[in-house]
């Protein structure tokens, strides 16, 4: 009998980590962290391309099986750490690479109810990517092979990348850039990390990754810059802060122990810091717009730019351009519109039920006026009873009469008119009030 042959470690823990049961599948993930630690330590050791790609399709199916919410963000989490277990940078960047290959070819296989877990999987591993160029020093040379592997796997016109995939990256990119680097980037690191980004919208021919680049990218600069321009006043007046004298932070403890207080005050007012409130925008990367701009113009301005990329791309050259002037953009613009929209809602809204009334009111009155009226009848009745000697009277003095029929329904028609006026009366004060509530 032949013996078997025994599969490479790579295959079984592929197979482990897509197993139907989850303790199976967490004890793999635990196992492959030792293995990648063992493996890539030795001189000659490391991982092929081919080797990774089916470590990589396991831990797609291992995150595809997981169900709950939490336990996707843990699995996430344990998942996008294991870049930390590669002891060299050329592994580590194989093993993104492997990565969003392996993205590129399941998304379409993806259904509906799986698409979150799998974007925040994503947002996990680009956040750890930018973990590991933090703990290097933010070395310029790592940058740009980073920068260079995205590109290439992700927005290049020759990748695989689905457009879920590219536009899911450039919504979160600088989000999770901000997140790791703000406090340490200085505005030329920053400009280096959007320089793809320049190339790719001044080059590309897909419009759907020319519309993300400029607003994913370029018009979130914008809108970020009245923040970044305040944590940067708020760097320069730290040194001020820094220099009170300990007698002032002794009184500021007593006054905060006071016998009326409680005992945690302190601590809780300490902890919160000003900016992480609702309406805080969360740290914020520092850009020179000026710089920006200039770059953003040199790629714009080439004679292969396309004529609907160069109008595109002069317009954020404008906004930039304003910036490093002072001068900022309206962000309250929309909020007036909106407000204007809800009070012409309103206005409509009152017009339209003093018309309805005014409307009904008329109607009452021409169904009273068809009614019968009790005191012509009887009239009539007494005109017949005086006999035929009596000579008629013509028909102008009849519908003229003070008792024909005529006049009560003149009179009744001016009533009608008087309410319809006075309707409108109501109408012109409902649309007064409007017009005093603006003032």
């Amino acid at each position: 009998m032949v013996p078997r042959v025994p599969l490479p470690p790579e295959i079984q823990l592929a197979q482990r980590l897509a197993g139907n049961e989850q303790v199976i599948r967490d004890r793999a993930v635990k196992k492959l962290r030792k293995y990648i630690v063992a493996r890539t330590q030795r001189a000659a050791g490391g991982f092929t391309h081919d080797e990774l790609l089916k470590v990589w399709k396991g831990l797609f199916y291992c995150m595809w099986m997981q169900d709950k919410p939490l336990l996707q963000e843990e699995l996430g989490r344990t998942i996008s750490q294991l870049i930390h277990a590669f002891q060299t940078t050329e592994a580590q960047h194989l093993f993104l690479q492997t990565f969003w290959q392996t993205m590129n070819r399941e998304w379409t296989g993806i259904d509906r109810l799986r698409l979150d877990k799998f974007y925040m999987l994503m947002r996990m591993v680009l956040s750890e990517s930018l973990k590991a160029l933090k703990t290097q020093g933010w070395q310029e040379r790592q940058i740009e092979q980073l920068l260079e592997l995205l590109t290439t796997e992700i927005l290049h016109p020759d990748s695989q990348a689905p457009s879920g995939v590219k536009s899911h990256f450039l919504e979160i990119f600088l989000e999770e850039l901000s997140k790791v680097g703000a406090a340490e980037l200085t505005a030329d690191q920053n400009l280096k990390f959007i320089d793809p980004f320049c190339t790719i919208a001044a080059r590309t021919q897909d419009s759907l990754v020319l519309h993300n680049i400029t607003r994913g990218i370029f018009e979130a600069i914008v809108e970020q810059a009245p923040f970044a321009i305040e944590d940067l006043m708020n760097e320069l007046d730290a040194p001020e802060e820094e220099g009170v004298s300990e007698d002032d932070e002794r009184g500021q403890d007593v006054l905060s122990g006071e016998p009326g207080s409680l005992p945690g005050a302190a601590c809780d007012r300490n902890e919160a810091p000003p900016g992480d409130g609702e309406d805080s925008v969360g740290p914020v990367l520092q850009f020179d717009y000026e710089a920006v701009a200039s770059r953003l113009f040199a790629v714009a301005s080439q004679q292969g730019t396309p004529s609907q990329n160069r109008k595109r791309l002069y317009k954020v050259i404008r906004k930039l351009q304003d910036l490093a002037e002072g001068l900022f953009p309206e962000d309250d613009v929309p909020e007036k519109a909106y407000r204007n929209l809800q009070e012409e809602g309103q206005e409509r809204r009152t017009k339209k039920r003093p018309k309805s009334r005014s409307q009904k009111q008329p109607g009452k009155g021409r169904k009273e006026d068809s009614r019968p009226d009790p005191s012509s009848r009887s009239k009539r009745r007494m005109g017949r009873q005086q006999g035929s000697g009596t000579e008629p009277t013509g028909p102008q003095e009849q519908l003229g009469g003070p008792g024909g029929r005529g006049a009560r329904k003149k009179r009744r028609r001016l009533r009608a008119g008087a309410r319809v006026k006075v309707a409108g009366c109501q109408e012109l004060q409902t649309k007064r009030r409007p017009l005093q509530s603006r003032k």
